[in-house]
């Protein structure tokens, strides 16, 4: 499922939008004010996409999508709007918003313009010269990899595989496959007893307990899943 953070401060509306949105796949986390918005976006890297409300107890949705665009953070975002705040709108996405939406809406539209974001975001990604995944991030021009902001040293190797399961996170690549790509055009052939030292040093680079990995899953019997 593709987590989506709500936030919304009518509890009504809440209400209708979780379970219209959980019914077409999503995970959603909700906030009522921007305080908590901003501690779930601490907390959380994996976002989808964002759905923001402009007037909120503790300050507006615009503000704080312009906070999280100076900071680096490129998630899509979807302002939801009363009608005599669209004027207002035009700044938000002046400063980064990606598209909005005016209350009262209906829920398949709303749940039409999600899906329709997410698809232009993932064909962004692809196109782009940055690899991230939560607080991995991989730029391809300069060959660098960060772990939380900081340096991370790889072999070619290990930073070839790494390359490889971000391209296809979620995607369950049988060791045969991945054994395939690791194979070049100057003969360096990678067997299956090295690969299992490539998948066991990233974790170790990469995992917060290597022997309990979040991120880099073990397919039993298939192969390895980036998560």
């Amino acid at each position: 499922m593709q987590k989506l953070l709500l936030l919304e401060d009518d509890i009504g509306l809440i209400d209708g939008l979780i379970y219209s949105l959980e019914k077409n796949g999503f995970e959603i986390e909700v906030a009522r004010t921007i305080k908590e918005a901003e501690k779930l976006l601490a907390l959380r890297r994996d976002f989808a996409l964002l759905l923001f409300d402009v007037t909120l107890p503790d300050g507006n949705g615009i503000s704080l999508c312009e906070k999280l665009r100076e900071a680096g953070n490129r998630t899509p975002v979807i302002f939801l709007t009363a009608s005599d705040e669209e004027t207002s709108v035009i700044r938000g996405l002046d400063c980064g918003g990606d598209d909005y939406i005016t209350k009262p809406f209906k829920l398949g539209e709303l749940c039409s313009r999600i899906r329709a974001l997410l698809r232009r975001s993932a064909v962004a990604y692809m196109e782009s010269d940055v690899l991230r995944s939560g607080d991995i991030t991989v730029n391809l021009t300069e060959g660098r990899v960060m772990l939380r902001g900081e340096n991370v040293d790889f072999t070619v190797a290990e930073y070839r595989l790494l390359c490889l399961f971000l391209k296809n996170k979620g995607r369950v690549l049988t060791r045969t496959a991945i054994l395939d790509k690791l194979w070049d055009g100057a003969g360096n052939f990678v067997d299956d007893n090295t690969l299992s030292v490539y998948v066991r040093r990233l974790r170790e680079k990469l995992e917060d307990d290597p022997s309990m990995p979040e991120h880099l899953k073990t397919v039993r019997g298939i192969g390895y899943k980036f998560v």
